[in-house]
């Protein structure tokens, strides 16, 4: 490892699973901060500059979403998400607090080193993104700044959320199918997860849509794709 290796907080109450990830990140060339609960990973977090974290969801004291949120009060680094509940308002609740990923246990090395890839790629790539500001019938797209304002209301956006949208901009007029935006933004292990990508959609229309239930601008081609509209056309939800 070198001083310019990824950091990654790893905060997991099972300590078989905190080794796992520890050894097999390690063995990949990151650099590892385990951590046994949510207060000493929330601590490491304030103590060192840190690239990803990989949070557990059921812990003592602060749980994993407890965690989550903490960390994006104050930071847009990328979080990966692990629980053995494969419940959709569990994935749903954890992208809503700002989680890039969730990875449902049990998990092999090569889908978490896929994920984990993945999500580093998508924050690398946002650095350098464009630098456009969108005014679109009183919402206001500011890329460079990762916000968007709608009625006055400020909300950020997360590394992933940007990427979505700035796929979805750069493609404006066009039909992305579902496997495109996938392999695009998660990368092409997450390219039949449809589920994953119509949380994100749901989540991303609560913040640019004057009505998410009657999208005007992210609009959905059923059994195709998604496609961003430049003359702000009601589409259906999906």
């Amino acid at each position: 490892m070198s001083v310019g290796d990824p950091v990654v907080l790893v905060v997991d109450d099972e300590l078989e699973i905190l080794r796992f990830l520890t050894l097999n990140l390690e063995a990949r060339g990151f650099r590892v901060l385990p951590a046994q609960d949510g207060t000493e990973g929330l601590k490491l977090f304030s103590e060192r500059p840190i690239d990803l974290a990989i949070l557990d969801v059921a812990m003592p004291g602060p749980d994993g979403f407890q965690v989550c949120k903490r960390i994006r009060e104050s930071s847009q680094v990328a979080i990966i998400m692990l629980s053995a509940s494969s419940r959709e308002a569990d994935k749903v609740r954890a992208l809503d607090l700002g989680a890039d990923d969730y990875i449902t246990k049990p998990f092999g090395v090569p889908e978490l080193m896929a994920r984990v890839g993945a999500v580093l790629r998508r924050v690398g790539n946002n650095e350098g993104m464009e630098h456009a500001s969108y005014e679109l019938d009183g919402v206001r797209i500011d890329l460079p700044t990762r916000r968007v304002i709608r009625d006055g209301e400020t909300m950020t956006l997360t590394s992933t959320e940007y990427s979505l949208l700035s796929l979805l901009l750069r493609n404006k007029g066009r039909v992305l199918t579902h496997r495109y935006i996938l392999e695009a933004v998660w990368g092409p292990a997450c390219a039949d997860d449809r589920e994953y990508l119509r949380a994100y959609m749901y989540r991303l229309r609560r913040k640019i849509e004057p009505d998410p239930r009657n999208p005007a601008y992210i609009r959905n081609v059923p059994g195709v794709g998604y496609s961003f509209s430049i003359d702000g056309a009601l589409g259906a939800a999906s």
